[in-house]
């Protein structure tokens, strides 16, 4: 056969695993996720801190952490610390990058998705992160599932010849954190914000989207984007397509559950279809590719893994920003890349508000 089932779902690692990371929050995505991805790559976190400091405390116990800083300054004061990992919400990130970007010892930060709730406010942190020389990666974890990342290489390869519809499916209700409900933005910001930049990372930037939107009957606070669909359209003819449906119907209210995340690509020359893992978390349930292609008529490929997106996606992330310091190199999760993502999810917001394709090189254009 001439199919190559090495799908490089796998991502690089550095050689170096000795940066010394320097963590900022406590919650659940750092406690449960990043650090435990963080461990099993061999990645060497040194000091923690967290607003709740008994939180903070209680982690770098459970985690094997030696230091713990009562307050933000306080650590980014740390002068053994190489690297930021900063997983809080994003109305507070933007004071903790600027705050760090005063420390000659900092030689590169992550931060978390949305890096900010809009454009500008985004921009202006890729933008002192720049004139700093202090390198700033964005944590868009789901290019790490592996799924999507051998779905990259299927495409890569030529095996569907030219992409003309690409979709998801998700029916999954997300881990919602409390203080999400302070935004007035939740799904598009906090959950397709993944789907839109891993379409994105697989079919480069689009000319115009179009969103629409249903409140979710479970939020029990005031929003708009609960359950939210949106087209993108490609100056090439192609479009992708989301459905991300948070609610899925009364399923914690006492009806049957039916809950997944669906992709699927067809091509000129193949097809691929996969599913995300995700959902079924805290149980490992790996991500998922089949795919046809012309070039070996009448069969389907099916390689398997054991890896999952939660934890292990997140080696990928950080993984990703070492190598980049390790090879003096950008990174690929980089503020300026990132910046596009941002756009292409607030031209959705505007989309909701002015009920019309947006192109989102508009947001970029209004802040040039």
């Amino acid at each position: 056969m001439n199919i190559d089932l090495n799908l490089q779902h796998l991502p690089l690692l550095p050689h170096k695993r000795d940066f010394r990371i320097g963590a900022i929050g406590a919650g659940f995505i750092m406690r449960d996720i990043h650090l435990v991805a963080y461990k099993n790559a061999g990645f060497n976190v040194v000091a923690i801190t967290a607003k709740d400091e008994e939180q903070a405390r209680a982690t770098a116990e459970l985690r094997g952490i030696p230091k713990v800083h009562n307050t933000v300054e306080e650590l980014l004061a740390d002068d053994q610390i190489e690297v930021l990992d900063i997983a809080v919400p994003p109305l507070a990130q933007r004071a903790i990058i600027l705050a760090a970007l005063q420390h000659k010892h900092i030689r590169a930060i992550q931060a978390q998705k949305p890096l900010a709730m809009n454009y500008r406010e985004a921009q202006e942190i890729v933008v002192a992160c720049e004139r700093a020389g202090v390198p700033l990666a964005v944590n868009q974890n789901m290019r790490y599932d592996h799924s999507i990342r051998a779905l990259k290489t299927v495409l890569r390869r030529g095996y569907l010849g030219e992409p003309m519809l690409a979709t998801i499916d998700m029916r999954a209700i997300p881990h919602w954190q409390p203080w999400q409900k302070d935004y007035g933005k939740i799904t598009l910001a906090f959950m397709s914000i993944h789907h839109l930049d891993s379409f994105r990372y697989l079919f480069g930037d689009p000319e115009y989207v179009y969103a629409s939107t249903h409140q979710d009957p479970r939020m029990d606070f005031p929003h708009r984007d609960g359950i939210v669909l949106y087209i993108l359209e490609y100056a090439n003819g192609m479009r992708a397509t989301a459905w991300d449906d948070t609610w899925t119907g009364p399923s914690r209210e006492g009806a049957a559950s039916d809950i997944y995340i669906k992709w699927r690509v067809e091509g000129t020359a193949g097809m691929a279809e996969g599913s995300i893992g995700w959902p079924h978390y805290p149980a490992r349930v790996p991500s998922t590719i089949r795919f046809t292609t012309q070039q070996e008529p009448g069969y389907w490929f099916s390689p398997t893994w054991p890896q999952v997106w939660f934890p292990d996606a997140f080696e990928g992330t950080m993984g990703e920003l070492l190598c980049s310091l390790e090879e003096g190199r950008e990174s690929v999760l980089n503020g300026r890349d990132n910046l596009n993502t941002l756009a292409l999810v607030e031209a959705c917001y505007r989309s909701l508000e002015q009920h019309r394709p947006v192109r989102p090189a508009e947001i970029k254009e209004e802040n040039a």
